[in-house]
């Protein structure tokens, strides 16, 4: 099993930043990529980016490509998110996943940590 704790979220004007953490335990050496996915009120959950465990190669939704960007130093992987904008806003979730598979779906992340909300206010 591995668990998933994120932490760093807030409230944040738009054009402003913040930082988002996660970070792994239990058998993490068996996660082969970690991502990123936000759900907003009355929407589906959707990808962000995500992290290869080994190599660090890393993948962006097309929304936020060129202002999001996600690092990994040991078992803490981190969301840098700057040049908010409101339609930001979401509930942001942490997931690991033990497969080499579409990075973008949420079906091949069976870890998932809990949830820190984002809101970017205009």
């Amino acid at each position: 099993q591995v668990q998933l704790v994120e932490s760093g979220g807030g409230l944040v004007q738009a054009g402003g930043s913040l930082r988002l953490s996660c970070v792994a335990s239990g058998r993490t050496f068996s996660i082969y990529r970690m991502g990123w996915f936000r759900q907003a009120p009355g929407k589906e959950r959707e990808f962000v980016g995500a992290i290869n465990w080994s190599g660090g190669r890393t993948y962006y939704a097309d929304s936020v490509k060129g202002r999001f960007t996600i690092s990994r130093v040991n078992a803490k992987n981190t969301l840098q998110m700057n040049s908010l904008k409101p339609e930001d806003t979401a509930n942001y979730y942490c997931a690991a996943s033990n497969y080499n598979d579409i990075y973008y779906s949420q079906n091949v992340y069976n870890y998932w940590g809990q949830g820190t909300q984002v809101t970017v206010s205009s």
